[in-house]
């Protein structure tokens, strides 16, 4: 890559808190990939090398959303960034035409190097991670409740607590089993020192766990 042209990326995903974690996180690779924009919504502003599509906390809406991101020539290749390896969801995206499933189990260099190569043309799936990367408190990215200590999938699953879904929805939408998100909420609600869902969900409200739903304005030195 030296002496060519950054990759142009936009990252998309409706908190603002992943999104500029995952740009922080790409920001000392910045002569290699350079994130022209940050967004809320799938209607891009900016023409990108790749739209990279983080699929936190809003599963049931990927398919929509990653076809809306294919159909828009502002973007000219599509990779989903998840930490989701559900064959059903790998094989719906593939069947989709995305150009790439990268694992938030990279690193900021492997994702770096990935995106180079969806870049030249390549198709890249990430391997499943294996079960206990969604236990590690401290991956690459950013997410809400990091800061207290919850982990990626925790913050994920309060994440749809609080937007209403019920033990079983989220089971549904994340592939758990009942009884592994009901270990996942007794976790975090011990980390959130609170007692009961009422409790949770208002905790979540007030700690961004909401989607935005806002254009977010061109990441720092972008284009």
């Amino acid at each position: 890559m030296a002496g060519s042209e950054p990759i142009l990326i936009a990252i998309v995903d409706d908190y603002d808190v992943v999104v500029t974690g995952v740009a922080g996180m790409l920001d000392p690779y910045r002569d290699r990939v350079l994130v022209a924009e940050l967004d809320a919504d799938t209607a891009l502003h900016d023409e990108v090398d790749v739209a990279l599509y983080d699929s936190f906390a809003q599963p049931e809406t990927d398919q929509e959303e990653i076809e809306v991101l294919l159909d828009n020539p502002r973007a000219r290749r599509v990779v989903v960034y998840s930490w989701n390896f559900h064959p059903e969801l790998v094989d719906r995206a593939k069947d989709l035409g995305v150009h790439g499933y990268l694992s938030k189990a990279l690193s900021a260099r492997e994702l770096v190097e990935a995106i180079e190569a969806v870049h030249a043309g390549e198709r890249v799936f990430s391997e499943s991670p294996p079960r206990h990367r969604a236990q590690r408190a401290h991956g690459p990215g950013d997410w809400p409740g990091r800061s207290e200590g919850l982990t990626d999938r925790e913050s994920e699953i309060l994440a749809l607590i609080t937007q209403g879904k019920s033990n079983a929805e989220v089971a549904a939408l994340t592939f758990l089993a009942p009884n592994t998100v009901k270990s996942y909420i007794q976790n975090l609600y011990r980390k959130i020192q609170v007692e009961s869902r009422t409790q949770a969900v208002v905790w979540g409200v007030r700690h961004g766990f909401l989607p935005d739903h806002h254009r977010i304005d061109h990441w720092r030195g972008g284009p």
